[in-house]
């Protein structure tokens, strides 16, 4: 998944966020720090909240059974695996993957992991620190095999 396809995708379930939320068009455009007219325009499809639209819409509403149910769980994983796709931060510990997960791999307590809906990967250290979050299987290997070095 690109950057432009998550964008896409979250434009494409705006609307029904908004009425999970119970917002009409004025106050979900407010929430979004965008007009309304904007939000008309993303609703009917001519127009798109882009990446960092996107990327907010997701932090802002990561509660969502709808954005959940489409994008496997929390969306902050996949908000930055899109955002770090071409670096390398240093991330926090995790709760280790309970619902939204399908361990990959374990080896001398790494675990790589899948995002069930979603696809992405992720690299955990034995304290279920992520170290990496990608959608190239490859890239994730590398870097555990960095780890293991």
């Amino acid at each position: 998944m690109t950057k432009k396809e998550f964008a896409a995708q979250m434009d494409g379930v705006l609307k029904a966020v908004r009425k999970e939320y119970g917002f009409t068009q004025e106050k979900m455009a407010a929430v979004l720090g965008i007009s309304k007219k904007t939000l008309v325009e993303i609703e009917k499809e001519r127009s798109s909240l882009g990446w960092t639209g996107a990327a907010a819409f997701a932090v802002i509403f990561s509660e969502s059974s709808i954005l959940q149910e489409r994008f496997g769980g929390e969306l902050t994983d996949l908000v930055e695996a899109l955002a770090f796709a071409d670096a390398q931060p240093q991330y926090p510990k995790t709760m280790g993957g309970k619902v939204w997960w399908r361990e990959i791999m374990k080896k001398k307590g790494y675990r790589i992991q899948q995002n069930l809906i979603s696809g992405h990967f992720r690299l955990l250290d034995k304290e279920n620190h992520r170290l990496m979050a990608s959608f190239e299987m490859e890239r994730v290997l590398e870097r555990l095999k960095r780890e293991l070095s």
